[in-house]
């Protein structure tokens, strides 16, 4: 009870003077160059530099990470741009998506706040005659928010839980419904430079025509390696089952390079290509990922 000389003689009544101080000594302790314990890290009481984990992004492979943004902090990760080239009876399909975003925010020491959204995309259909329609706009932002359920601060395995819900925007390229899901993501250090993800998403997307939506489950494993302290490597398979009538499942594989220029920034490139007639031909992208 040294610490709280003018209730030293009773216990009760230090207890209850304790008990009053510690929420204020919570608020001030910032101001005096005081750190908050680990369990009370938020938004407004960010985690020091020296204690923020490694940079874990979502991006650039379809299955995405567990682990979240150190509270109080945040993360922007971004595509330069992504090329998408599909087939239909209709023709060909070009995709190009310039500036794609995902705003992170760390909310809790397990939580953080997301929201992504595509600032232009522009689809060209080409038929047997030439380009036939072109379509252009802002895509659906969605609001995700990721909880960490275990392996955010260590271990070998990692699982988390991500709900998400899109916004229709009305533009030409707009999906016209809300639209949303819940992502459970899951990780395991297999080796000291082999990682595996795993992840399984339910999506109720709407449907082609208008007028309603339906469920699709996506399902991804993805193995990365990495090559050096830096360079890094990964190989991924990514599924999608939908319950729409004339719906075919879609099965693609995914490859790519990730280097780490330092602690708060890591580049990307990769492409990917189709295995069945159902899902997109090929595709190019390259982004970048930055903490701040």
């Amino acid at each position: 009870m040294s610490a709280l000389p003018f209730c030293s003689g009773y216990r009760v009544a230090a207890w209850k003077c304790s008990g009053l101080l510690l929420p204020v000594v919570a608020a001030v302790s910032p101001a005096f160059g005081l750190e908050p314990p680990p369990e009370r890290w938020s938004l407004f009481h960010p985690v020091p530099e020296a204690l923020m984990r490694d940079l874990s992004a979502d991006r650039p492979d379809t299955t995405e990470s567990p682990v979240t943004v150190d509270a109080g902090h945040f993360q922007i990760e971004s595509s330069f741009f992504d090329f998408g080239r599909g087939r239909s009876p209709e023709g060909r399909t070009d995709t190009f998506t310039w500036g794609s975003i995902n705003l992170k925010a760390g909310l809790l020491p397990n939580a953080d706040l997301q929201i992504v959204f595509d600032p232009w995309v522009e689809q060209r259909l080409t038929g047997p005659g030439g380009v036939r329609e072109t379509v252009s706009g802002a895509g659906d932002p969605a609001v995700r928010l990721k909880v960490n359920l275990f392996g955010n601060d260590g271990g070998r395995t990692a699982l988390a839980v991500m709900p998400f819900v899109g916004i229709p925007t009305g533009s030409q390229v707009s999906a016209g419904e809300w639209e949303g899901g819940i992502i459970v993501p899951f990780s395991v250090e297999v080796a000291e430079r082999v990682s595996l993800g795993l992840m399984v998403e339910l999506d109720w997307v709407a449907d082609d025509g208008g007028g309603g939506t339906h469920q699709e489950w996506v399902h991804t494993a993805v193995v990365g390696f990495g090559l050096t302290e830096k360079l890094g490597f990964y190989l991924e398979y990514a599924g999608t089952a939908g319950r729409e009538d004339g719906f075919d499942y879609q099965a693609a594989c995914s490859g790519g390079f990730t280097w780490t220029a330092s602690d708060n920034v890591q580049w990307d490139i990769g492409g990917r290509i189709g295995l069945n007639s159902a899902a997109e031909e090929f595709g190019l992208f390259t982004g970048i990922t930055r903490r701040l």
